[in-house]
């Protein structure tokens, strides 16, 4: 089983900048990673999804920039986390829209990572005694769950290197294909957005969040 370097490595800024359906696609496989005062925890990524920019009737940024959104609007490379449901953080890694890639506007949902590093603080932030190893961040929710991601990260620099970040960790996923599929509760985007193919998982892993 790899595991992540002992000296940080983050993804640098550029491999952000770029659409964010290719970008979503490039972070399978790519390591998410969270320290706290427990430890290291963290696992490669599993399953994405891509929002666009305005245009994207299924994206936040349909709205303008607004205070919620400002993070969207940013620099490609940092964290974007809302709260679905009045309960549940999502976390998003912002890259941009496809129309200029100095700014951003985009950004990737992380719906899933497989679990490698630190499982017992994982299970012990899900209150899941009996899950399986492999469910405990399948998903958005369970997955800010479980790593302690809260909206105290929205905004936050993921090229630093600190406290969440984003690494490539040579060997860490082998032998599965990418498959793509329509985006997970966005029936409301209307045609041409709501099956438009931007989630994109590991087909057969199981920590994917869904078939």
């Amino acid at each position: 089983m790899s595991a992540p370097p002992a000296e940080r490595q983050p993804l640098t800024r550029a491999k952000f900048a770029r659409p964010t359906d290719e970008l979503a696609r490039s972070l399978l496989g790519i390591w998410l990673l969270r320290e706290t005062d427990d430890g290291l925890c963290g696992g490669p990524i599993v399953e994405t999804e891509a929002y666009g920019g305005p245009e994207d009737r299924a994206s936040h940024a349909r709205a303008g920039r607004t205070r919620r959104t400002e993070p969207m609007y940013g620099p490609v490379g940092h964290a974007y986390v809302y709260l679905v449901y009045g309960m549940h953080e999502c976390l998003n890694v912002v890259g941009y829209d496809g129309a200029d890639a100095r700014a951003g506007a985009g950004a990737v949902l992380i719906r899933a990572i497989e679990p490698r590093v630190g499982i017992e603080h994982m299970r012990s932030r899900r209150g899941r005694p009996r899950d399986r190893d492999t469910r405990l961040c399948a998903g958005p929710a369970r997955l800010c769950q479980a790593l302690g991601v809260d909206r105290s990260f929205d905004g936050h620099d993921l090229t630093a290197g600190a406290g969440l970040w984003l690494e490539q960790v040579p060997s860490s996923v082998q032998g599965l294909e990418i498959a793509s599929g329509a985006r997970v509760g966005v029936a409301y985007a209307g045609d041409g957005w709501a099956t438009r193919p931007w989630r994109y998982w590991l087909a057969g892993h199981p920590s994917v969040s869904r078939p």
